[in-house]
């Protein structure tokens, strides 16, 4: 194994990485209460702009979509003149910046949104409680979208992506994994509608695939990814039929492959094995792989996801929450920075822009 592969230059659709280490999307909850990103936000990417390709933290499309306290939006004026000044900042050092685009769902909370609902496929709640700035409440039960309001998610994933376009980033991820919204309609434990959207796995695949469509001809495939985390058990979500899971994002990536989109982002324990393997060959395109959602990816295990063949890239999480210059180090064989999982989520710098450099 050659781990300088993990440093050369890869091309996803329209985005020319300098390595193929990519910063995974991170919930840091630093964007206050309006979601508009500001000076701590600028540092924290600008830090870390030697990645091939940062992914921003889940940002929602609609007031209704937000997850979390702090959580940035790209919804109004402020919000995308905040992104750009986080985007002018990363170019300023040389990186590539993408923005997620996260609808929460059922997992949102009207204490968090400041909306009189939440939605989700199907009025199925979620069992435990949200973090809100009114401390842990119970989650609420769902609004059930109409078949005609899912057309509204689909345009308000078309408009957040134009935003951040033209706030300046270089494209878009749309989330379809972790149990939010998207994945939601995936799911038969959340998706229990009747109309085009629910039944059969083709039909919990649609939504899917007809916001990628949307959003690759508003600011062109090529800018485009999709994240997704197939059977990843969390948020009440399960998937334990693996014959419908093969089924669901079968489906979902056939879809998904005719428009040519820059990347499919797979959250796997084991990004080698089969269904994964059966996933990238049906897309047909660049796959970034993310197996650190329960442990953090280590060097050896991103080279070797690249050297193998396995992913064209590799989604990094803690380590590069801990480390600004982790593709140095990695490049160097230098020593890391450990995490402190207790600063992932705050207000403050602590944990978030006062990690040390490298000694020069």
């Amino acid at each position: 194994m050659d781990p300088q592969q993990l440093f050369t230059p890869v091309t996803l659709g329209d985005l020319p990485l300098r390595n193929r280490v990519v910063m995974a999307p991170l919930t840091r909850t630093r964007a206050g209460d309006a979601g508009v990103p500001n000076d701590l936000l600028v540092e924290h990417y600008a830090q870390r702009a030697s990645a091939g390709l940062i992914i921003t933290e889940g940002t929602y499309p609609t007031q209704e979509g937000r997850g979390y306290p702090g959580q940035p939006g790209i919804v109004d004026d402020a919000q995308a003149a905040g992104w750009r000044r986080v985007a002018d900042a990363v170019h300023e050092r040389g990186g590539l910046l993408v923005m997620q685009v996260m609808h929460a769902g059922r997992v949102a909370h009207p204490a968090v949104t400041g909306t009189d609902r939440v939605v989700a496929p199907s009025a199925v709640r979620l069992s435990g409680e949200a973090h809100t700035p009114e401390g842990k409440l119970p989650y609420v039960e769902p609004h059930a979208l109409t078949t005609e309001e899912v057309q509204q998610v689909v345009a308000d994933h078309v408009a957040a992506a134009r935003r951040a376009v033209d706030a300046g980033l270089d494209g878009v991820e749309i989330h379809s994994a972790n149990g939010y919204l998207l994945h939601e309609f995936l799911a038969p434990d959340a998706n229990q509608r009747t109309d085009a959207y629910g039944g059969s796995p083709q039909a919990r695949a649609r939504l899917g695939v007809e916001i990628a469509t949307a959003v690759a001809a508003e600011i062109g495939a090529g800018r485009v990814g999709i994240r997704i985390s197939p059977a990843h058990g969390i948020q009440d979500l399960p998937e334990a039929d693996a014959d419908d899971v093969a089924a669901t994002y079968g489906a979902l990536v056939d879809g998904l492959a005719p428009l040519g989109l820059a990347y499919l982002s797979v959250l796997r324990a084991d990004p080698t094995d089969a269904l994964v393997v059966d996933l990238r060959r049906r897309f047909g395109g660049k796959v970034v792989a993310n197996s650190g959602f329960g442990s953090a990816t280590t060097r050896e295990e991103a080279a070797a996801l690249v050297d193998e063949q396995h992913a064209d890239a590799v989604a990094v999480g803690r380590a590069l929450i801990a480390n600004p210059d982790l593709v140095e180090r990695w490049q160097a064989g230098e020593d890391e920075n450990a995490p402190d999982a207790a600063t992932f989520y705050g207000t403050t710098a602590e944990g978030y822009t006062d990690y040390p450099r490298r000694a020069a």
